[in-house]
C-alpha cells in the first residue's frame, strides 16, 4: 500500500482545523473539476482533493491517518503496530487482511478497532459534491431540464436535472442519492447543485420579485400613457398615470417569477424621463414655448432654508 499526504494535497499544515480544511478543498474542487479545467491532471488532483477531505474532515479517520506517521509519499509501507497487534498480523504486512485493503478501509479499520475482513466493514455514506448551475430567468419562471456531467471519484457521469418552477438565485437544489456511491452499503451520497441566474438584458430579479427600466417621453409621463411592456411571458398593458416622476416603480401584480409555492413574484417598471438627444426645429419651438408658459418650480426644495443651520442674524 502506498502512502498519500492528505495534508500535502490540500497544502494545509498538518494541525488545521475544519475550517482551515474546508477552504482550500473547495477551492481545489473549483479550479480542478473536469467542467471547468482542461489541464490533463485536473481529474487526477480533483480526486486526490476529494479523498484527502472525506478523511480529514472525519475525527476517527484522521487520527487514524495521523497514527501512521509521516512516510514519503508514494512510499510503500506497512502496517502500523497497533494494526498488528490489534489484528494478529506480522510486521510485514503480508498477511490476508492488509495486502487487500485500501487507504481509506485501512484508517476507517484502525478508527473503529475492528477488523478488516468484509463481513466486519461498517456501511459507510458515500460523499456529497456540491456544483452552481446557471440559469436563464425564463428557465427559472417556467421550469426545465439540465443535462450535467459530473466529474467525480468514480469518473464522468451524465446526469438530467430537473429545475422546478420558481427556484431563485442563491437557491440550493439537493439532489438525494446522486453523489458518491455509499461503501459496504451505505446510502449514496447527495449533490447539491447552487441556483445562479444569467444576466438577462432586460429583467432584475430579487428573489421572485422582477424589475426593468421604463424610459418615458416627457408628454407621456406629464399626460399619462398606456405602454405595451416585456413580462416572461410576453407583452402586457402598463397604465402610465398623469404626473409620473421619474424614479417612481409602477407595479405590475403577479408577474414576477413564478412560484410553486403561491402566487407569482411583481413586475416592478422603474420609471426614467428621456428626451432625444437632437431636437427639430419645430420640437425646439415647442420646448422654449413650453418653458415659457409653465409655473412649476421644479428646484423649490433648494431654496428651503436648512432646519438644522442657525438662523442668520
Amino acid at each position: 500500500m502506498k502512502y498519500k499526504d492528505y495534508y500535502a494535497a490540500l497544502d494545509i499544515p498538518r494541525d488545521a482545523d475544519l475550517d482551515q480544511i474546508k477552504k482550500p478543498y473547495r477551492k481545489l474542487a473549483r479550479q480542478h473539476h473536469p467542467d471547468v479545467s482542461k489541464a490533463a491532471d485536473a481529474e487526477a488532483r480533483f480526486k486526490d482533493a476529494a479523498e484527502a477531505y472525506a478523511t480529514l474532515k472525519n475525527p476517527e479517520k484522521r487520527a487514524a491517518y495521523d497514527a501512521l506517521g509521516q512516510p514519503r509519499p508514494g512510499e510503500e509501507f506497512s502496517p502500523p503496530p497497533q494494526w498488528s497487534h490489534a489484528h494478529g498480523q506480522d510486521t510485514s504486512g503480508s498477511g490476508p487482511g492488509f495486502a487487500d485493503m485500501d487507504l481509506e478501509d485501512l484508517l476507517a479499520a484502525m478508527g473503529q478497532g475492528r477488523s478488516a475482513g468484509p463481513q466486519a466493514r461498517r456501511p459507510a455514506p458515500g460523499r456529497d459534491y456540491e456544483d452552481t448551475v446557471h440559469i436563464s430567468l425564463r428557465d427559472a419562471h417556467r421550469g426545465t431540464e439540465l443535462l450535467l456531467s459530473l466529474g467525480d471519484t468514480d469518473g464522468e457521469r451524465k446526469l438530467t436535472v430537473t429545475i422546478p418552477v420558481g427556484v431563485i438565485a442563491g437557491q440550493k437544489l439537493r439532489l438525494r442519492g446522486k453523489g458518491g456511491p455509499g461503501r459496504h452499503g451505505g446510502e449514496n451520497g447527495d449533490i447539491y447543485l447552487l441556483i445562479a441566474f444569467k444576466p438577462d438584458p432586460i429583467f432584475r430579479a430579487d428573489r421572485h420579485d422582477l424589475y426593468f427600466d421604463l424610459a418615458l417621453a416627457p408628454w407621456e409621463a406629464a399626460l399619462g400613457a398606456e405602454l405595451e411592456v416585456p413580462t416572461l411571458d410576453g407583452k402586457v398593458l402598463l397604465t402610465i398615470p398623469p404626473g409620473t416622476r421619474s424614479g417612481r416603480k409602477l407595479r405590475l401584480r403577479g408577474r414576477g417569477l413564478g412560484n410553486l409555492r403561491g402566487m407569482p413574484g411583481d413586475l416592478y417598471a422603474t420609471v426614467h424621463i428621456d428626451i432625444a438627444p437632437t431636437l427639430s426645429d419645430r420640437e425646439r419651438v415647442l420646448y422654449e414655448e413650453l418653458a415659457t408658459l409653465s409655473s412649476f418650480d421644479f428646484r423649490g426644495h433648494l431654496n428651503q432654508e436648512n432646519p438644522h443651520e442657525p438662523s442668520k442674524p
